[in-house]
C-alpha cells in the first residue's frame, strides 16, 4: 500500500525516521509537528512533502490535523500516530498542567486522530492506522503517566485492529523499547542499561513497517522485548511492580 502517509512527531527522532522509510516506499508525506524549521528541513532532505506545524498538546491547534485527515480531495492513506511526550519525576510531585498537556498527546490525541481518519479510510476500502505505543505500557511502576497511557494505547490499537479486520484498513501498535533518540535527553534522564537494550531508529521503523504490512496488530521490535512482553503478561503482577520500581523510567 502507497499513497500519502502522515506522520506526527515528524521532527526528529521515530517520526523522521519513519517519514525517510516512507518516502523511499513511495508515500507522499504530511509532516506534522511544533519546529516548523526542523520540517521543512526534513522536508527539503525527502525532495518534497506537505509541512503542517501544530502543537498536538492545544487542542485548538490539533484541529488543523484533524482537518486534514477529513479532507476527501486529498485522502490520507497511512496514520502514524508518533507523537510523544514524556515527564520526569513522579505523579504527585508533577505539576497538573504538565500532566494534562502529557494526557492530550500520549492519549486524547492519538483517540481523535484515529477516530477522524478511521471512517474515510473504511468507506475507500484501504488505509491503516500505526500507533506507537511502548514496552513500558506492559510495565506498570514508578514515574507519572506515560505507562498508563502506553497501556491505552496498545489496547486501543489492538481492539480497533479486530473492528476493522476485513475492510481492507488495519490498525497496529509498535511498542519498542529503548531507542537511541532525543526522548530521554528532552526530559532529563541518562540512557541506562546495557547497550544491547537500546535499538537504533531505523531498525525500529523497518520492523514495524514489515510487521504492520503481515497485519500484525501488536508489533514489538527485538527478541529482548519480545520476551520483556510474554514475562509481564505471564508473571504475578506484584513480582512485576518490583521488578518495574527499579528500572529507569521513559520511553521503551
Amino acid at each position: 500500500m502507497t499513497g500519502t502517509a502522515l506522520v506526527t512527531g515528524a521532527s526528529s527522532g521515530l517520526g523522521a525516521e519513519f517519514a525517510v522509510q516512507l518516502a523511499a516506499a513511495g508515500y507522499d508525506l504530511v509532516l506534522v509537528a511544533r519546529d516548523e524549521a526542523r520540517l521543512q528541513a526534513l522536508a527539503d532532505r525527502l525532495g518534497g512533502a506537505e509541512v503542517l506545524v501544530a502543537d498536538l498538546a492545544d487542542p485548538t491547534s490539533r484541529l488543523a490535523v484533524e482537518q486534514r485527515l477529513t479532507d476527501d480531495e486529498r485522502p490520507v492513506d497511512l496514520l502514524v500516530n508518533n507523537a510523544g511526550y514524556g515527564t520526569a519525576g513522579e505523579f504527585v510531585d508533577t505539576d497538573l498542567d504538565v500532566l494534562a498537556a502529557n494526557h492530550e498527546v500520549n492519549v486524547t490525541t492519538v483517540l481523535r486522530l484515529t477516530r477522524v481518519a478511521l471512517p474515510g479510510m473504511i468507506a475507500r476500502d484501504r488505509g491503516g492506522v500505526l500507533n506507537v505505543s511502548s514496552v513500558a505500557g506492559f510495565l506498570p511502576g514508578r514515574g507519572s503517566v506515560y505507562g498508563a497511557g502506553k497501556a491505552y494505547v496498545t489496547t486501543l490499537s489492538q481492539s480497533l485492529a479486530r473492528v476493522v479486520a476485513g475492510t481492507g484498513v488495519h490498525v497496529m501498535a509498535l511498542c519498542p523499547g529503548f531507542v537511541k533518540t532525543e526522548f530521554h535527553e528532552r526530559f532529563g534522564q541518562a540512557r541506562t542499561g546495557p547497550g544491547f537494550a537500546w535499538m537504533e531508529p531505523d531498525y525500529v521503523v523497518r520492523t514495524a513497517l514489515a510487521d504492520f504490512a503481515n497485519a500484525k496488530a501488536l508489533s514489538v521490535p527485538h527478541p529482548l522485548y519480545k520476551g520483556i512482553v510474554v514475562f509481564a503478561r505471564v508473571a504475578p503482577l506484584g513480582l512485576i511492580r518490583r521488578i518495574a520500581r527499579r528500572s529507569a523510567t521513559g520511553r521503551g
